[in-house]
């Protein structure tokens, strides 16, 4: 066996594998495959589209330790697969959520002993609500359903098996990162709450056993070690080596913010996400569910390709001649409104060009995480480097545009696999389980973009967020 780990990256869109010297984090090979869209898929997909991804890696057989980093929240109900995974940015379970959210208190009283008792306030994302409305909808699914976890836990579990079998249930495993967005863990107790998934489900499946950041779950068939692995949050964090003080942006299908804090965090607004990370510490998130998809819906209405909807934005002066996007395509988390709508706000003869909308488009997206940012500045934690990764943060727009709205400069990290690379870390983590902290692996050279900023765009963003409607055309009453 040698020295080298595996690290993946089961996102929303595809699978990534990278291989890495286990030493010093040298990139030795890759590859990766797309998953298939929507916002429920079956697992096999995972699995085929993970095979396919090692294939082009060149494969695991030279591999000392592999780590998996997935999609968090998302719900994989199990005897065998009882049906299609529920996908975190599945919200038909939104009224489910409110409903566990008044079941402990109306109003703030309910939110807060969701805030003290798991670190967050459960919205349509977060797995419990999922169980919920399985338990509602479809009471012979629940009634099959003899264990829940989410995307990683499920490919660990799978890669542990024996010549491709699944192994029992009972060997199901997660880590502190990826049972802290579960809705049934506490991240402040380290311990599952296993009344708060009775109440949700109306009985209590088999979870999976919860490692540490540097566990292991089992072995594959040829003799690797499958490290705890994390979700692609925490995984992104381990593999940027960010530490206190640093906020992580990352700009994907979704959008998220999130900190490495010494201490949990209990939001009762049900902003922030008091999640853990992957090294022991905490990852207090606020996450958009609009940010690539935005891009990619204004790049098709111009004609254009994302290169040069970058071009477009940069065209166009700062706050787009008064043009202001509210990116809501889908819904959002950040504030919590899933049932409401994008609008275009400002139009006139002036403003109605490409390059307006292009540079609108990249301007609402960075509000909404810019919004998500202050709230974690609200919440005591500290910000000396904004890190920004992500498949969108490729974009020389993004990042020329994003200190004009965070008001700070911005780290542009070199391109990379930063979710599979924190696998990786983790599976050499694994293989030295008696360090205190993963090994040190150096990042590539980083750009700093500053610009001055401009806070008057924010003001309109704000103005026209509280006018945002739901889709019944009621008004949000976005505060």
């Amino acid at each position: 066996m040698g020295s080298l780990v595996a690290g993946v990256d089961s996102s929303t869109q595809s699978c990534k594998v990278v291989i890495r010297d286990a030493a010093t984090g040298a990139l030795v090979r890759s590859g990766r495959a797309a998953h298939p869209a929507g916002t429920e898929v079956h697992p096999d997909a995972w699995w085929d589209a993970l095979a396919t991804a090692t294939e082009a890696a060149g494969g695991l057989d030279d591999v000392a330790a592999v780590a998996v980093a997935g999609q968090q929240h998302g719900l994989v109900c199990l005897g065998e697969v009882v049906r299609p995974a529920l996908l975190w940015n599945d919200l038909r379970s939104a009224q489910a959520a409110n409903d566990l959210v008044a079941e402990l208190g109306p109003g703030a009283l309910g939110r807060r002993a969701w805030a003290d008792a798991i670190g967050s306030v459960p919205v349509a994302s977060f797995t419990i609500t999922k169980l919920r409305w399985v338990a509602q909808h479809e009471p012979a699914n629940a009634a099959r359903t003899a264990a829940v976890c989410l995307p990683h836990d499920w490919l660990s579990w799978r890669l542990a098996g024996e010549q491709g079998s699944r192994p029992a249930l009972e060997k199901l495993a997660t880590d502190r990162g990826e049972a802290s967005g579960t809705g049934y863990w506490s991240p402040a107790t380290g311990e599952y709450r296993l009344d708060l998934l009775e109440r949700a489900f109306g009985r209590t499946p088999l979870v999976p056993r919860v490692l540490a950041p540097s566990g292991v779950g089992g072995r594959t068939p040829t003799g690797a070690l499958v490290a705890a692995g994390t979700g692609d949050n925490a995984a992104g964090a381990l593999g940027l080596g960010a530490g206190p003080g640093d906020v992580v942006l990352s700009v994907g299908t979704s959008g998220t913010v999130c900190a490495v804090a010494a201490r949990p965090t209990a939001d009762a607004t049900g902003t922030i996400a008091g999640f853990a990370d992957a090294t022991g510490r905490f990852l207090p998130l606020a996450c958009t569910v609009n940010a690539a998809r935005v891009l990619d819906a204004t790049a098709a209405l111009l004609g254009v390709d994302l290169q040069r909807l970058d071009d477009l934005a940069l065209e166009a002066s700062p706050g787009a001649n008064g043009l202001t996007l509210v990116p809501y395509l889908e819904g959002e988390r950040t504030p919590n409104r899933p049932d409401a709508t994008g609008a275009l706000h400002g139009i006139g003869v002036a403003n109605l060009t490409p390059a307006c909308l292009a540079r609108a488009a990249f301007e609402g997206v960075l509000c909404g995480l810019a919004d998500a940012l202050d709230a974690l500045v609200g919440e005591g934690v500290s910000v000396e480097r904004i890190l920004l990764i992500g498949g969108v943060a490729r974009s020389h727009a993004l990042r020329r545009i994003a200190p004009t709205i965070l008001y700070r400069p911005v780290v542009g990290c070199p391109p990379g696999e930063y979710v599979a690379d924190g696998a990786a870390r983790q599976a050499a983590w694994a293989m030295q389980s008696e360090l205190s902290e993963p090994p040190n692996w150096t990042l590539g050279e980083a750009t700093i973009y500053e610009a001055d900023p401009q806070p008057e765009i924010r003001e309109r963003y704000a103005h026209a967020r509280a006018l945002t409607l739901d889709r019944d055309g009621s008004p949000t009453l976005i505060a």
